[in-house]
């Protein structure tokens, strides 16, 4: 079956994503279009690095000409955040970027992308997930990929430049210039190098590289930015004295960050980061959105500023709907993907860094040193994350007890409020916790925010132990 979760539809190369399944997807994306009387305008369609993409991507076309809509083609591997810029750019009804994001390298899948470049909603997803699991193979039109381009179907762009020229429109590149910092910079196998050398060689930044040649298995590790996979860039990072370490995952839309000493920074406190230099540095204003597992430091320091912070579900089209309709600042999650008002809806691990690296430049101070400002005048927040796979059996006994029965342990501290808008989350005076399930895996997630590391550990040992489930497990961030 093809199900969309909150980072569109992925599943297992040969199993779930199979040839038919994406002829399916397809088929059920074009007439949609028809029906809704945009076929004429088109669509963009691009692909990352993994094992799959591109032919997944040419036999998505194949399909979408064949029933009658032209297919704008980037025919190179490209970060999910240029085919949504793509998507805005060129003002089409929708996009879509054959990824897995940070999924093992025996995944893969499909991200669609609405007017405006938004990640689609769920209700958009659902409906053509639900018309392609009940489609008929021999019913999809296709047209073969050559065949399609010579009739015009199907049309090869390049829209990098404009892509990186928005980017550095909206970064100081002189303040970076006079700073020229040093950067180490991990690709992680994915599709940042080429945009990210662009942007800083522009910059004239001094950058060092690894991990940047193609392996469709992500060298052996899982594409994500977190501080099990991010060690090669600590230690390169502090070798060569570095400013600051950026790394990307394998589509590109989120990234980890190393400071200067070498240290791991937190998602969280790179969200927290950006937006105080915003307020602080540059003059802007505007409202935070994070989601219901990301920290509150961020509600601390627009409090400090006027300004409210918006807290959504998991799932980043939740933070776009939301930056909409608050014209918000920022948006971000504590998985690592975030935005900014005036680049595109959805989250950039490209635009993020530059910001980073301008951020330094602009204040002239080190990564660990800004941190230590905002810790000085707010407070600080340790989070602990953990998740547990699932069988189908503990699930439905965790949504009875929970969801339903809004079962709950004693925590040992007077609850504030509870809340049951992703999972179950409740607030405590000074930190949190929630559980919930993950909308791209069969596992359960729990996280929770206090004043110290030990006291949050605390939280999850007694919200796992009320659960049944074993303590300690090993942390894995929320997908991309």
């Amino acid at each position: 079956m093809i199900e969309f979760g909150t980072g569109g539809w992925r599943a297992v190369i040969g199993d779930g994503f199979t040839r038919e399944n994406i002829r399916r997807v397809a088929c059920a994306l074009a007439r949609r279009m028809h029906r809704e009387g945009v076929a004429d305008k088109g669509m963009c369609i691009g692909y990352d690095r993994r094992f799959l993409s591109r032919e997944a991507a040419i036999w998505f076309s194949e399909v979408i000409a064949g029933e009658g809509v032209v297919l704008y083609f980037v025919n190179l591997a490209a970060p999910t955040p240029q085919l949504m810029f793509t998507t805005k750019w060129m003002n089409l009804p929708y996009g879509a970027e054959v990824t897995a994001s940070h999924n093992p390298a025996v995944y893969n899948g499909i991200k669609l992308f609405t007017a405006g470049g938004r990640d689609a909603a769920q209700d958009v997803t659902d409906a053509i997930g639900a018309e392609a699991n009940a489609l008929s193979t021999d019913t999809i039109q296709s047209l073969p990929f050559e065949e399609a381009r010579a009739k015009g179907m199907i049309r090869f762009i390049d829209p990098r430049d404009a892509y990186l020229d928005s980017i550095m429109s909206q970064i100081d590149m002189n303040a970076i210039r006079a700073r020229r910092p040093r950067i180490e910079l991990d690709p992680m196998y994915g599709v940042s190098l080429t945009g990210l050398m662009t942007i800083l060689y522009t910059a004239r930044c001094d950058v060092d590289v690894i991990n940047d040649r193609h392996d469709a298995f992500f060298g052996g590790h899982l594409p994500a930015p977190n501080p099990d996979t991010l060690r090669d860039l600590q230690a390169i990072v502090t070798e060569h004295h570095a400013d600051i370490g950026i790394a990307t995952d394998g589509d590109a839309d989120r990234l980890g960050i190393i400071d200067e000493k070498g240290n791991y920074v937190p998602a969280n406190e790179v969200l927290v980061l950006l937006y105080h230099y915003l307020l602080k540095y540059k003059g802007w204003r505007g409202a935070a959105v994070r989601n219901i597992a990301t920290t509150h430091l961020l509600d601390r320091v627009a409090a400090a500023y006027g300004q409210p912070c918006i807290e959504v579900p998991v799932g980043f089209k939740h933070i776009s709907a939301a930056m909409d309709q608050h014209d918000a600042l920022i948006g971000g999650e504590s998985s690592g993907g975030l935005t900014v008002r005036g680049h595109i809806s959805g989250k950039d691990g490209l635009y993020a860094a530059s910001l980073l690296v301008e951020m330094i430049s602009v204040t002239k101070k080190p990564l660990s040193a800004l941190m230590e400002e905002i810790y000085d005048q707010f407070g600080r927040l340790h989070m602990a994350e953990y998740d547990w796979a699932l069988t189908e059996k503990t699930k439905a006994d965790i949504q009875r007890r929970v969801m339903m029965e809004k079962q709950l342990p004693d925590f040992g501290m007077p609850v504030g409020s509870i809340s049951y808008l992703d999972g179950c989350k409740v607030c405590f005076e000074g930190g949190w916790i929630i559980v919930r399930f993950s909308g791209t895996e069969p596992r359960v997630r729990v996280f929770a925010e206090m004043d110290t590391m030990a006291r949050a550990d605390a939280l999850v040992e007694t919200m796992a132990g009320f659960l049944g489930l074993p303590f300690p497990a090993v942390g894995m961030e929320e997908a991309g």
